[in-house]
């Protein structure tokens, strides 16, 4: 096997406030948001009032594993 990098990822994460975050990621023109939902948001104790349900980093590398 070759000992050389074959890639290198940039991603870029900002964090916007409490668990929201928005990741620029390659090949996508828009930023993705990730945040807490469900049985997580309640986990960390947030409030479904104070932040709307987003995908959590969590369930990207769930489905990035199963693909």
């Amino acid at each position: 096997m070759s000992q050389e990098v074959a890639y290198t990822s940039r991603v870029r994460i900002e964090r916007i406030r409490g668990p929201l975050r928005r990741a620029f990621l390659p090949a996508e023109a828009e930023p993705t948001l990730f945040g807490v939902h469900s049985e997580i948001a309640q986990h960390y104790g947030v409030k479904p009032e104070d932040f709307p349900p987003q995908a959590t980093t969590l369930d990207y590398v769930v489905a990035a594993a199963g693909g």
